[in-house]
């Protein structure tokens, strides 16, 4: 009986020290001081917490998320008040995106367009500390819509072929107060690459042309970037589009008052020639280039509309081309003999051709002359008692020097 206990009491003092030891190691792995003896730092750094150094960068974002009516100019700003801003996208809730550049010292980024009016735009920016810890900022804004706005009608069309003197003519609905920041909204480029030019007639009328007439070929596109441009106090321009048209075969024509001949020239060369007849003592034919601005195969024309009481009321002129907005026309005539042309002069300031009633003989020189011309052609009158037209009147800015055009 003794044995029994004494193993007994072994098997307990055994089974205490088992527990004993575990409670131990236990105790020693989850154990912690709070103070540093100098014995085992590694070993304490290992078992201890990680802290992640703060990122320092920041991103400031204006307008604020979420406002609305925001200025279409102006009021976009991102800036990096600590660290350099690495990437900036900015796109509207269609998805087209608005260009910008961030700053050499990547401090800010700046829009590079006007922004759209009543448009939502969604803004994500990021900067990056020196270490290249980043951080990404986003927000959010609508732009004002304006209470008026402000069209501008343009005289080319998608895929048109016109002649080497054709300008770009933008006419606005409403007076425009800003123009240099509507004429930075419009700008004309060309392929192969021509230095192109806008000028100001008036504060409703922008033009744009090369120095020297197109070369035969030329792709020209007319972008127009105003939708957001502020045209006047509480005015703004809603237009967002490119227009590409092409420049056909080079003709030139001259009307020579005196000769009463028209000669038309291909690429400087002659070549045709026809009798005309210009405009009488009294009522003079314009000096100067004049661009066809419009064809019609039958023009119906007044002298009331001009200011020439009742001396004529022709309802059927036929061939009809514009080349000024006062009235000048070169068109085809029917009711002189053919004996006036090349001989005398008769009209009340056009540049005239035979021709037969109805127009329907297309071998009269003003059929010819029509179905051979393209709006954008160049009608040179020479010779002429009269002043050289103005600029203005019809698309003709190639009576301005070119100093005088690029000067506003």
């Amino acid at each position: 009986m003794r044995k029994r206990r004494v193993a007994k009491g072994l098997l307990a003092l055994a089974l205490g020290a088992l527990l004993l030891g575990a409670t131990a190691c236990s105790s020693s792995a989850g154990a912690s001081t709070g103070k540093d003896d100098g014995k085992g730092g590694k070993d304490s750094a290992a078992g201890g917490t990680t802290t992640t150094p703060a990122v320092q960068a920041a991103v400031n974002i204006l307008p604020k998320n979420g406002a609305t009516g925001v200025d279409t100019t102006g009021a976009l700003k991102v800036s990096a008040p600590k660290g350099k801003l690495t990437k900036v996208t900015v796109t509207t809730s269609g998805g087209d995106t608005v260009d910008g550049a961030i700053s050499a010292d990547g401090g800010s980024w700046t829009p590079s367009e006007t922004l759209h009016t009543g448009t939502r735009y969604n803004v994500s920016a990021t900067a990056a500390d020196s270490a290249g810890r980043s951080t990404v900022q986003q927000s959010s804004f609508t732009t004002l819509t304006p209470k008026a706005v402000n069209y501008g009608v343009f005289n080319v069309d998608p895929g048109a072929t016109y002649g080497v003197g054709m300008e770009v003519s933008i006419r606005f609905n409403k007076p425009v107060a800003d123009q240099a920041a509507t004429h930075k909204g419009i700008t004309v480029t060309a392929s192969p690459a021509v230095d192109v030019k806008g000028h100001w007639f008036g504060n409703q009328r922008i033009d744009f042309r090369p120095e020297k007439y197109w070369a035969p070929g030329t792709k020209v596109t007319l972008h127009l970037k105003l939708n957001g441009v502020q045209m006047s106090p509480g005015v703004y321009g809603q237009q967002a589009k490119d227009v590409t048209f092409t420049i056909g075969r080079s003709q030139t024509s001259v009307a020579d008052n005196t000769g009463k001949t028209l000669k038309i020239y291909r690429n400087g060369t002659l070549y045709k020639k026809f009798p005309a007849s210009l405009g009488d003592p009294q009522h003079t034919t314009y000096n100067g280039k004049m661009v066809i601005e419009e064809k019609d195969p039958v023009v119906h024309m007044d002298s009331r509309t001009v200011g020439l009481g009742n001396s004529y009321h022709i309802k059927d002129v036929p061939h009809g081309m514009r080349l000024s907005d006062s009235g000048t026309f070169a068109h085809g005539n029917y009711w002189r003999p053919l004996s006036v042309f090349g001989h005398e002069n008769t009209s009340h300031g056009c540049v005239g051709l035979h021709d037969v009633k109805g127009g329907g003989d297309p071998n009269t020189p003003a059929a010819w002359f029509y179905n051979h011309s393209l709006i954008g052609d160049v009608v040179e009158v020479v010779n002429s008692p009269d002043k050289t037209i103005d600029p203005s009147n019809g698309i003709n800015g190639w009576n301005m020097s070119w100093t005088t055009w690029v000067a506003n």
